[in-house]
């Protein structure tokens, strides 16, 4: 099977395995900046894990809202593009494929830097790292990147070089659910592909608004479960933008990503 048949099957089905593992992760109630789990310099990288993201993926910066950023991804010139997904020997590569919601949270952050300038970032769910990296360029004063799979922290630290940025922090753990971290700003893209991870983002997020009245954006090409979620109601419409033909290809048929300000009616719900 293509891996682009491969990225289909994470798109309908194998994301509902990836947000088990959200839910069942919990992170530290005692998490800060300075006790993230993180890579600070690429020197930490395992030499092998290196080696094979670098053989396995492709530098680009075409076909997606961000032509400053420099990616590495899986595109139709990789081995993986053809290989059967049994092959790949890590996780499933969601961090791979830079997503419509992340595009249109860079492209905003990109096009508005006061957005973040001068301000602590939280970047949740942060796969290829472009939405962090998006911050860091802007002039964010700190910038935290959080997935829960290692490999996609090995490939922001890849994807910091070739921007040439100092990597930024990356977290591993699950923060969902976690105590709530005090920062200016948390952007997400691309997180609501499940219902029950979905309620717990809603709820955690709330909990961040509430303690630290903290700003939260998210990003999303209009996915039903997203659109039909209850946080529908409680989101105000910042940017809609049209994706370029080959993001298009890629997710078979959507046309545009929105940026969305999650702006909860009932910040004081304990739940």
């Amino acid at each position: 099977m293509a891996f682009h048949g491969w990225k289909w099957l994470l798109i309908l089905g194998r994301q509902s395995s990836l947000a088990k593992v959200w839910r069942s992760r919990r992170g530290s109630p005692s998490l800060c900046w300075k006790r993230c789990c993180h890579w600070s310099t690429g020197k930490s990288l395992d030499p092998e894990v290196r080696a094979f993201l670098e053989e396995n993926t492709e530098v680009t910066n075409s076909g997606h809202l961000t032509p400053e950023i420099r990616l590495r991804l899986l595109t139709p010139r990789c081995r993986f593009w053809r290989e059967k997904p049994d092959l790949w020997p890590y996780g499933d590569p969601f961090w791979a494929i830079y997503w419509p919601g992340g595009q249109a949270l860079s492209r905003y952050i990109l096009d508005n830097p006061h957005v973040v300038k001068g301000r602590s970032v939280l970047d949740l769910g942060s796969g290829c790292g472009a939405t962090a990296i998006a911050a860091v360029m802007s002039g964010a004063s700190q910038v935290l990147a959080n997935d829960i799979d290692p490999i996609a922290g090995m490939a922001m630290i890849l994807n910091c070089e070739l921007n040439q940025l100092n990597p930024f922090p990356i977290t591993i753990k699950n923060l969902i659910n976690s105590e709530a971290g005090n920062w200016d700003l948390i952007v997400l893209g691309d997180m609501f592909y499940d219902e029950q991870l979905a309620d717990g983002l809603h709820h955690w997020l709330q909990k961040c608004i509430r303690i630290h009245q903290t700003e939260v954006l998210i990003g999303d090409p209009g996915r039903h479960q997203f659109l039909s979620h209850s946080i529908r109601s409680q989101l105000h419409k910042v940017i809609e933008y049209s994706l370029p033909e080959y993001t298009r290809q890629e997710n078979h048929g959507l046309t545009s990503s929105i940026v969305w300000s999650y702006q909860p009616s009932n910040t004081l719900d304990n739940s």
